[in-house]
Order: structure tokens, then sequence, then C-alpha cells
């Protein structure tokens, strides 16, 4: 594979203090955590951020590296690098506290890039969110644009606040996929499908949502139907969710990427007039990625090797899509 994949945004430690005072710490960041999950898929990625000279951007640098992400230099910042402190009670609750930093160099668009992806944090703290919208506005003529808004109310604010530039984003982009939570917050009260077709009113050409254990649904570009395709089973069991969402986010792109539906404005051409049968492997593959990491403690990110059978072959149902409202 030589078309290259940039994806722009947070990358931090996460720092858990439990109830008896241990502290571990781990990588972590939803832009990175996609980020890596394509490099793992083969897809070569590289990755604007910010990463402070300390020994959390050290380690930050060594886990992408590991996992064959190339990391733009332009990342590298006098600033600290970015730390989210979760601190845990007696019954397992966390209270959080983000030291953030966030202003992001001008990106290099690098030779061979057909696709974007940026989302969550980075797309909305300032003043690297101006730097954000900056460079997927230059890599829109050449290249197609993912967006994943992965809402954090702590950080972004109230929803009347941060849906503006939200809607901005989701303007520029091919791709939008959101959390059903996401959608609650930005959206409250209105059906999700509504909301899949009015981003698609906005500029986006396929939508999803992603709705935990019960899989996704999508709006499908050519008939602005709304289908559903459920979570593959499997035999081993949950052991937690961090990192499911960005998995499936990862595993999207690589499948789109493959069916020539993203990677540049031939395939954004194609992408608007797809059917369900041309986005069905692209999903299935998503929903393989993340059935995969929730079956892994932390954000793993699997190869294509981990995939199961049914990546290729998913189950659907579909609805007919509402007519989209007014929801600015």
């Amino acid at each position: 594979m030589t078309a290259r994949v940039l994806v722009i945004g947070e990358v931090l430690i996460d720092v858990v203090r439990s109830a008896d005072g241990q502290v571990s710490e781990h990588v972590g960041g939803s832009p990175a955590n996609v980020a890596t999950g394509l490099a793992r898929l083969g897809h070569p990625t590289d990755f604007a951020t910010t990463l402070g000279r300390d020994a959390h951007g050290s380690a930050c640098l060594a886990h992408l590296k590991a996992r064959h992400v190339e990391v733009l230099p332009s990342s590298r910042t006098a600033e600290p690098t970015s730390v989210a402190e979760a601190t845990l009670d007696a019954s397992g609750a966390a209270t959080y506290r983000f030291d953030l930093h966030w202003t992001l160099a001008p990106v290099p668009l690098r030779s061979g890039v057909v696709h974007v992806h940026t989302g969550s944090i980075a797309a909305t703290e300032p003043p690297g969110a101006d730097q954000v919208l900056h460079t997927l506005g230059q890599a829109l003529p050449d290249a197609t644009l993912s967006y994943d808004p992965n809402v954090r109310p702590s950080i972004m604010g109230p929803a009347e606040e941060v849906r503006p530039r939200i809607q901005a984003l989701i303007a520029l982009a091919d791709v939008v996929k959101a959390s059903e939570d996401d959608i609650a917050y930005l959206y409250p009260g209105r059906p999700l499908e509504e909301v899949l077709s009015f981003w698609a009113q906005l500029g986006a050409a396929f939508t999803l949502a992603t709705l935990g254990g019960a899989g996704v649904a999508y709006r499908v570009p050519a008939t602005g139907e709304v289908c559903r395709a459920a979570a593959p089973d499997a035999a081993d069991p949950v052991i937690d969710t961090v990192g499911a969402g960005d998995s499936f986010m990862a595993g999207l792109i690589s499948g789109l990427l493959d069916a020539g539906l993203v990677g540049g404005p031939a395939a954004r051409a194609a992408l608007r007039t797809a059917r369900r049968s041309h986005l069905e492997p692209a999903v299935a593959r998503a929903l393989g990625t993340s059935g995969v990491t929730v079956r892994h403690a932390g954000a793993y990110s699997p190869t294509r090797a981990e995939l199961p059978d049914s990546a290729s072959d998913p189950s659907t149902d579909h609805s007919p899509a509402a007519s989209a409202p007014d929801l600015t």
C-alpha cells in the first residue's frame, strides 16, 4: 500500500490513580488510537500532534513508533505533553482532571497523502483547533476527509457552544462517525436517523452512529436509507470498551480505502453515489476491529490477521431514513 493517511489530533498520557494509591500510566488520545489502528491494518500513516520534550512525550513517541506510525517532526513542542488524570474511589467511579496543551504547529501535507482524519478534543480545543481546520481546507482538493466528534463535555463545554464548530467540520468531511451518546448530547431528543440525514444535508457523504454492543446505524448515500448492522458474535467475553470507537473508526477508514470509497477526488465521487452493497464490507471491517479491541484490555489495535471472518460478511437490517429536520 503506497497511499498515505494523515491523522491529526491529540496524544496524551492517561494517569489512573486507584483507591488503594496505586498509579498506572498509559498512552491514550482518540486520534492517536485511530492512527495506530490504521498503521496496524497496514496503511502508511502520518500523525500530526503535540508531544512535549519530556518523559511523557518520549513514552508517547515510543508507543507510536512501535506501532509503525510516522510522527511528523513538527509535532515536537516546548510545551508539556498533555495528561489526563483519573482518580478512582472505592466503588471504581472516576473523577477526572485534564492538563491539556494543544498549540499545533502548521501541518505539512506530505506527498502521497490521500485521506485525512481528525476528531475529538483536537478539533475543538483552541488554539490548535484553528490549525486543524486550516489543514483540512488545504487537504480538501486532493484528499478525502473523515471526522469523529468524540464529544468530551467536560472539556468542550455546553452543546450549544461546541455544536457550530462541530457542524462546520461535518460540512467539510466526507465521512462522519459519532457515538449515539455524542448525538444525544449534541441534539437531545432528536431521533438518530434524523441527525444522520441532517449531517448529510450539511455536506457529509457517509454518516454513521455507533450503538455500543448493538452495532452501528449508517446512512446510505445513494438512497438515503438508514441501515443497521449488528456486531459480530464472538466466543470470548468483553474485557473493556476502551478505544472501541477509535478501533471502529480505523477499521472503517481501512475498509473504505480498500473499496476505493475514500482516498482522493475520484473516491469522493464514488462515495457520494455508493449503495449499501458497496459499503457493507467497510462497515463489517469496522465492527470486526472494534470487536477484537473490546476483548483485550485497553485500546488494543488489531491486525488484519486477527479479524473475524464475519468482517467481510456482515448481518444487517435496515429501515427507511426519516426526512431531515432543521437541527441548527
